[in-house]
This record gives structure tokens, sequence and C-alpha cells, in this order.
């Protein structure tokens, strides 16, 4: 069956575990912000959870009313249910009633904003949300143009998981077609839930889409929308971004 990638929250949450350190970056972060948070694309509440048990006051926004409903529940869970907003809203245009030290957008979240249209409008919401001194950060991959061609209309397999208070696993495979012209990836993501006697008996296919920015292309874009880059960093251990650095991590200030 296809259905929205972001509606199988619980089989997103045992695969989408995120980058290593990047909760403890993002929650380091907003707590240095020394303000209101808001963070883009939660999700399941995977880092505003964190964050808010750690003290910040942190306001999270997804499109996805699904995913926010796991989130709420996950925070309930933890105690921590009327400490946090969760506001479903989409990036591109969105209104909230107060300014916030910094954005952050999390586990390449930016990437599936497709067009520089969306991406611009984006930028210029969170520029209106942001306080004077205010941060923006988020996290892209770098492109490699090796696993570009060598990816392209191929299967890969992501990973086999247990499925916690069952003995059954999950086969995770993503099939990826790319449109090179506008630097967008379409991914089918295969669930295979497979019970104790080996058998079948889950399989879903969810597609969802991205937009691979290069390094500089991200940098022309913030300053397009205003921003200038204060920081960039090649892990969340905030280690220089170099040549062989397989991510970029952005802190960028308005322009005044």
């Amino acid at each position: 069956m296809d259905t929205s990638h972001y509606d199988w929250t619980d089989y997103y949450d045992i695969v989408s575990t995120g980058l290593e350190h990047d909760v403890d970056f993002y929650t380091a972060m907003a707590r240095e912000a020394n303000g209101p948070i808001l963070e883009l694309g939660c999700g399941t509440g995977r880092i505003t959870i964190p964050a808010v048990m750690a003290g910040v006051d942190i306001v999270g926004l997804d499109l996805s009313e699904a995913m926010l409903e796991k989130a709420r529940m996950k925070a309930k869970m933890m105690k921590v249910g009327n400490h946090v907003a969760f506001v479903q809203a989409d990036m591109r245009d969105f209104t909230l009633p107060q300014k916030f030290a910094a954005v952050i957008i999390p586990y390449r979240t930016f990437l599936h904003l497709l067009t520089v249209k969306d991406q611009l409008a984006a930028l210029r919401s969170i520029r209106s949300h942001l306080q004077e001194d205010g941060i923006l950060a988020f996290n892209i991959f770098v492109p490699s143009i090796k696993h570009l061609y060598e990816q392209d209309e191929k299967s890969s397999t992501r990973g086999i998981y247990e499925i916690p208070g069952t003995e059954d696993r999950l086969y995770v495979w993503d099939y990826t077609r790319y449109d090179h012209h506008q630097q967008i990836a379409q991914i089918i993501r295969q669930y295979e839930r497979v019970g104790s006697t080996g058998v079948v008996v889950e399989k879903v296919n969810v597609p969802f889409y991205i937009r691979y920015m290069f390094p500089v292309e991200c940098h022309h874009l913030l300053k397009l929308a205003g921003f200038t880059v204060v920081n960039r960093y090649g892990d969340f251990q905030r280690s220089e971004f170099g040549p062989d650095s397989t991510e970029l991590i952005v802190v960028a200030k308005k322009i005044q």
C-alpha cells in the first residue's frame, strides 16, 4: 500500500533516530540563545522534548498532524506536556504571536522545501519571527557527485530494526530517483514488518521528496533572504567545516 511517509510515526521513530550528537548540539544552542526557541519540522519531538527537559522554552512546529499527535503523547509520557507547545503549520508561511531568540531546523528538514521560491518563503517567515539578535541554525547533508550518480534509480538497504515491545523486526529499503535539473530526490521507503516466524505481516511503501543543496548555494540563499552566516560546522561537535565534511551545520543571523 502507498501512503504518506509521515503517517507511519511508529516506524518513523524506529528508523529516524537522527545524527550523532545532534540532540546535544541543538539543545546546547537553544540554551545559549537565552530566550524562547522555535523548532521547525519538529516531527515527533526528538529534539523538542529533550530541549524542554533541559529547561528550554521551546515551540515545535510541523506540517504533519500525525507527527504532532505522537510528539504530544511522548511529551505527556515524559511529564513535560504542559511545558511545550506543538503547532500545526507550514514553515513556508506561518504566523505566531511571539518572536524567538533562535529558530532551529534539525535533521535536514530544510531540504523538504522543493523549490527556491519555497526556501525563500520559509526563510522570510523565519526572519520575521526572530528577535533582532536572533539566530537561525540548521543542517543539510553535503551532496557527493559520485553518490548522486551511483545511487540513481537503485535500491539500498536502510537497515533491520527491532520493534519495541514485540518479537517482530522491521526491514527497511530505500529506492532513490534523482532529478538533477531540479536537484530533487524522490525516495520510496519500503517498510516490511516480519513476525517471529519469518512471515511478513505488513508491507508499506512511503514516498517522500527532498531537494539537495550545495554549500555555496546555501550561503547565497541565506544572503538573498536577509541573513549572514556567522558559523558553519562539519559535525555536531562543532568541528570546522572543510572539503571532507559530509554534513554542513549553519548558524546565521539577520542582516540589520
